[in-house]
């Protein structure tokens, strides 16, 4: 799995990263930030089991990130 965006920055004269490229569309990125803040801060399993899936998922995906 690559960390390098397939799209190009949506701000002139920045390299393509998360922010950048999210910059194409801000209403959708809100919508996202607002379901991701939701789903670490709300829900059945704890964050600390969260924050061990998360970091799992991260190396078994070899995410730069």
């Amino acid at each position: 799995m690559s960390t390098t965006p397939r799209l190009p920055s949506a701000i002139p004269g920045q390299e393509q990263n998360f922010a950048s490229v999210t910059a194409h569309a801000p209403d959708m990125i809100a919508r996202f930030f607002d379901l991701y803040a939701e789903f670490w801060q709300r829900g059945i399993v704890g964050a600390e089991i969260k924050e061990m899936t998360r970091l799992r998922n991260a190396r078994i995906t070899d995410c730069g990130y």
